[in-house]
């Protein structure tokens, strides 16, 4: 395996030694590929994905731009979903990937969706 995978894998460890999601403020994890982000709200008390979001989804695959808005387009379109289900509030996730570019385009998606940290 690549040194920078095994470097992120290890700071995500690490994060996640400290955070948790509940039922009422899941966490919200972020992956990154080199083409496509995926997100979701999980419930690690109970073990379950509450939602999901990624930019493979059909109305942001139709959407134009760079990778970075689709990213805030997931964050935004995340953030609609939680709202469906009554979840005002989540734990950001980085991953341990830097909180820039893409990954701060969805956290700031999020927040504009009405999604609070």
């Amino acid at each position: 395996m690549d040194a920078k995978v095994l470097r992120r894998r290890k700071i995500h460890y690490t994060i996640r030694k400290k955070i948790a999601g509940s039922n009422q403020k899941p966490r919200l994890s972020v992956f990154r590929s080199n083409n496509d982000i995926y997100v979701q709200l999980i419930d690690d008390h109970d073990g379950k994905t509450l939602a999901a979001a990624s930019s493979k989804d059909k109305d942001i695959t139709a959407q134009k731009g760079t990778k970075t808005e689709k990213s805030k387009l997931v964050g935004a379109a995340i953030a609609r979903k939680a709202n469906e289900l009554g979840i005002s509030a989540a734990v950001f996730d980085r991953s341990g990937y830097l909180y820039h570019g893409r990954v701060k385009a969805v956290a700031e998606g999020a927040r504009e969706g009405g999604l609070e940290f």
